[in-house]
């Protein structure tokens, strides 16, 4: 086995093992110190609860280190299909372990935390990063995926609001339901049309032919899939977002009323 190939084998080991001591006690370690009303949630809560913890945490870590790539490695931009996948493969091989990781925990905890769409979104990256990893194909276009996680903090800190009790218009929830809502849109539906682009400058070339067919077939078809579900949670959040604002304009409408009824 080639020392990279190692590497990432044990990048994407310690990953699965990092992810299920964070879910199982690092997340309910900090979170018991951190905020006191963990130990008040069901079971339920707080198995959800650690689960987006641990998602935040992989989130964080994956979606800085694909921006530091996307911007400062030369060999992925003026390659990207057979450039020097040296970065890339260290982190696609971190969000394999978090991947398998989280695929098992959903299985296990299903009538908590099983999502079927979550389900087919972790088995599609899984099988377009095979390519990545086994051979090295398409660096910077499995980089360029992986930007979508700098949205996560923001959806699971949409949750955790939630079950602590703050009302849907309190300012720390319209702050980041703002967020939430344009990092969603910035990271996963803006930049649908400069990937396609940048696929479609691709085609046709040498680069292009030497690709096996079973990779053509992941990148085409795994992208539509996880860009056609970026599409429905956008719709999902895009509505949320306009109902919550409506909510909040008609809260200080009435307030303004009862504030003219009283002078």
């Amino acid at each position: 086995m080639e020392p990279l190939s190692l590497v990432v084998l044990l990048i994407s080991l310690g990953s699965f093992l990092s992810s299920q001591w964070l879910f199982h006690r690092g997340s309910p370690w900090l979170s018991e110190r951190l905020s006191p009303a963990f130990i008040t949630l069901s079971s339920t809560q707080r198995t959800e609860w650690n689960s987006r913890a641990v998602s935040t945490a992989h989130a964080l870590v994956v979606g800085l280190l694909c921006l530091y790539i996307l911007l400062f490695d030369e060999a992925t931009r003026k390659d990207p299909v057979w450039g020097d996948p040296t970065l890339v493969k260290l982190n696609v091989g971190i969000t394999t372990g978090y991947l398998i990781s989280d695929l098992l925990l959903m299985i296990y905890y299903w009538d908590f935390i099983g999502e079927k769409y979550f389900v087919i979104h972790h088995l599609a990256a899984l099988y377009a990063y095979y390519y990545v990893l086994s051979q090295g194909l398409l660096p910077y276009f499995a980089n360029f995926r992986l930007l979508s996680e700098l949205s996560t903090p923001f959806v699971n800190q949409r949750w955790f609001l939630h079950v602590l009790g703050y009302h849907k218009l309190s300012k720390p929830s319209l702050a980041n339901g703002v967020a939430m809502a344009s990092s969603f849109f910035l990271v996963r539906i803006a930049v649908i049309p400069a990937y396609y682009s940048h696929m479609y400058s691709v085609y046709g070339t040498e680069a292009f032919y030497r690709l096996p067919l079973g990779a053509r077939s992941a990148w085409l078809l795994c992208s539509l899939c996880l860009d056609v579900m970026n599409v429905m949670w956008m719709r999902k959040i895009l509505r949320g977002c306009l109902k919550v604002l409506r909510s909040s304009r008609s809260q200080k409408a009435s307030m303004e009323v009862e504030n003219k009824k009283m002078e």
